[in-house]
């Protein structure tokens, strides 16, 4: 029988697995309603992976949002404004959140290099009224038979990435970095973007996130007031895929 020498073993080369590059890091500025009930900002990097990819990357700079005092281009909002939801309600702007799309950036999420354009009317009669820009993370409100018979309700969330149709709706990929945003509210709403309805910024489900430890902390710190997920209150709409829809459309 062949004896293993104790010391060999101790010396022996130990694998260690490969450890995975750390992602990029994306620049994000964030103004938020402040307690006194004056605005403030602030610039931070965060990573640049989905979970903040998606509070940041909505709405192109241009995009028209109903107010107050008319029809502002998002980048022209501020908290403590006054903005009119889709049933007709004043709502205030609480915070606001900006990134770049950035087309030849490195290590990011493809998504984050693309943009949608819907075509004036393509969605029907004024949806939108004009060409309508969004970004990699907009989800429209979408309403199908469908949607009641899997969640009970009239309407859902559906990212409009999947409403893609290379016609009236199509991928389009800037020559340059493009300023995209995001707006929350103190709960979510319905908003409008150029006449078509769309979702205001909610995290999800908090039992949904990825987000762990110190990578949660960091995402909430992005939330002056929001200590915790649970504070961003209930998602008033169920989040979809066009595709849970084919069944029914199929019938």
């Amino acid at each position: 029988m062949t004896r293993h020498d104790p010391a060999v073993a101790l010396h022996a080369p130990i694998a260690v697995p490969p450890r995975r590059p750390a992602p990029p890091l994306r620049r994000v500025e964030i103004a938020w309603l402040a307690p006194g009930g004056n605005p403030e900002e602030t610039v931070r990097l965060v990573p640049a992976i989905p979970p903040f990819d998606e509070a940041f990357a909505a709405f192109a700079r241009g995009t028209l949002i109903p107010t107050a005092r008319g029809p502002v281009a998002v980048e022209d909002l501020w908290p403590g404004d006054m903005l009119r939801t889709a049933d007709g309600t004043m709502r205030r702007l609480v915070w606001r959140g900006a990134t770049m799309i950035v087309p030849q950036g490195p290590g990011q999420d493809p998504a984050m290099t693309r943009l949608i354009r819907i075509a004036a009317d393509a969605l029907g009669v004024a949806r939108p009224e004009q060409d309508l820009v969004l970004g990699p993370h907009a989800r429209l409100v979408h309403r199908h038979p469908g949607i009641r018979m899997l969640t009970g309700r009239e309407m859902a969330a559906i990212p409009a990435a999947d409403f893609v149709d290379d016609d009236g709706i199509v991928v389009i990929t800037p020559p340059a970095p493009v300023q995209v945003f995001h707006l929350g509210l103190e709960r979510q709403e319905r908003l409008l973007a150029n006449g078509v309805e769309v979702e205001s910024f909610h995290p999800g489900p908090a039992h949904a996130t990825p987000l762990r430890g110190d990578l949660l902390d960091l995402y909430l710190s992005c939330f002056p007031g929001r200590l915790t997920l649970t504070d961003f209150g209930e998602v008033e709409l169920p989040r979809l895929r066009l595709k849970d829809l084919d069944l029914f459309d199929a019938a």
